[in-house]
C-alpha cells in the first residue's frame, strides 16, 4: 500500500490515524466532511508543513458519488467517518442509518468497484452490548443496546457479506473506549477532566458503576496500522482493546484526585442512559489482535490520562465545559 484514504480524517480517532499514517511514509487523502465554513475539523490544528503533505477531499460519506471519486486512485481505505454519540442516537437514530450503514455501504460498493486492495471498516465494542463473559473476544454474541450500536452491528455485517459475497479484502477493526487529545466532550474522560478544569467544585456525571476498557488514541491509531500491514487479518474481525478495565467512579476519582481533590461528584439524571441500553461492563480481549499481528500496548492508562491531561490544558477553548455535551 502506498496512497490512502482515511474517511472521518477530521475527526478525533482519524486525525491521531492520518498522522501516524504520514510517519510511516504513506501518501494521505483525508476525507473530511463537507461544510459551508470549509473546515477540517482537528487538521486545522495541523502544522502547515503536515498538512501540507495531505491531500484534502471535502464530501459527505453519505453521498455514493462523492466516496467513489475520493476512493479512486488509492489502495486502501481506512473507512472512519461515522455518527458516533449514543444519546444523540436516541432522538436521530435515521440520520445514524444513513451514515454508519449507508456511508459503509458507499465504501464497500466504490471499494467492489475500484479493486481496492485494503478496505479497513471501523466498528466499535459497543455492539457486543453489556459483557456476557469477560475478556469479551471476536466470538461474543451482538446486541444493540442503541440505535447507535445497531446501525455498526449493520455496517459490520454488511462488510461481512461483501467479503463473503465479492472476496473484498476487508478487515472489521473493533476498538474499545479509545481516550486522549482531540476526543470530543460527550465522552466520559474529557467530560471528566474539562469541568475540572474549567473550576467546577461538583463535577456532573451519569451512572459511576458501569466499566469500560480505555486505550489510549495512539496505541489505538498503531492498531489500525498493524492490522493494515497484515495480510492474515484480511476477513477477520479483530479487537483493539488493553483486556483492562475501569469503572467510571473509579476513573473519575482518580482524574480528580490528579486536578482537584477537593472536588465531588454528582449525579445529573439527564446524562443517565435507559436502564436497558446503559452497557454495564466492557472488557475486551486482544488476543486475537496480538495473535494476527505485532502491536503491543505502548502506553499505560496513567500516561494516557496525563497526556489527555495537558492537552486539555491548552486547549481548552475548543470545549464547552458548562453544557452537558450529546
Amino acid at each position: 500500500m502506498k496512497k490512502v484514504l482515511v474517511t472521518g480524517a477530521d475527526g478525533f480517532i482519524g486525525s491521531h490515524l492520518t498522522e501516524s499514517l504520514l510517519e510511516k511514509g504513506y501518501d494521505v487523502k483525508a476525507f473530511v466532511y463537507y461544510n459551508s465554513f470549509n473546515t477540517w475539523g482537528w487538521l486545522d490544528t495541523f502544522p502547515k508543513e503536515k498538512l501540507d503533505q495531505i491531500e484534502i477531499f471535502p464530501g459527505d460519506i453519505r453521498d455514493p458519488n462523492g466516496v467513489r471519486e475520493a476512493m479512486k486512485g488509492v489502495d486502501a481505505v481506512f473507512h472512519l467517518a461515522a455518527l458516533i454519540a449514543i444519546p444523540f442516537s436516541y432522538h436521530s437514530p435515521d440520520s445514524y442509518v444513513d451514515t454508519n450503514i449507508k456511508g459503509t455501504l458507499n465504501v464497500l460498493q466504490a471499494a467492489r468497484d475500484l479493486e481496492t486492495e485494503r478496505v479497513l471498516v471501523t466498528s466499535t465494542s459497543e455492539v457486543y452490548g453489556t459483557a456476557q463473559y469477560v475478556p469479551i473476544d471476536e466470538k461474543h454474541p451482538y446486541q444493540g443496546q442503541s440505535p447507535y450500536s445497531a446501525t455498526k452491528i449493520g455496517a459490520d455485517r454488511l462488510t461481512e457479506s461483501f467479503y463473503r459475497s465479492f472476496n473484498l479484502p476487508v478487515s472489521i477493526v473493533r476498538p474499545f473506549n479509545t481516550f486522549g487529545p482531540r476526543q470530543s466532550a460527550r465522552a466520559v474522560i474529557p467530560t471528566i477532566i474539562t469541568q475540572l478544569l474549567d473550576g467546577k467544585e461538583e463535577i456532573q456525571l451519569g451512572s459511576l458503576t458501569p466499566t469500560r476498557d480505555f486505550n489510549y488514541v495512539k496505541d489505538t491509531a498503531a492498531g489500525f496500522l498493524a492490522i493494515a500491514e497484515s495480510d492474515k487479518t484480511i476477513g477477520q474481525e479483530i479487537n483493539i482493546a488493553t483486556q483492562q478495565e475501569i469503572s467510571i467512579g473509579d476513573l473519575a476519582a482518580e482524574i480528580i484526585s490528579q486536578i482537584n481533590p477537593s472536588a465531588r461528584i454528582i449525579c445529573d439524571e439527564q446524562r443517565l442512559r435507559p436502564e436497558k441500553s446503559e452497557v454495564n461492563r466492557l472488557l475486551g480481549s486482544n488476543a486475537k489482535l496480538k495473535e494476527l499481528t505485532d502491536w503491543r500496548q505502548s502506553y499505560t492508562f496513567a500516561q494516557g490520562i496525563a497526556e489527555t491531561i495537558a492537552w486539555l490544558r491548552q486547549n481548552m477553548s475548543a470545549y464547552k465545559a458548562d453544557i452537558y455535551n450529546v
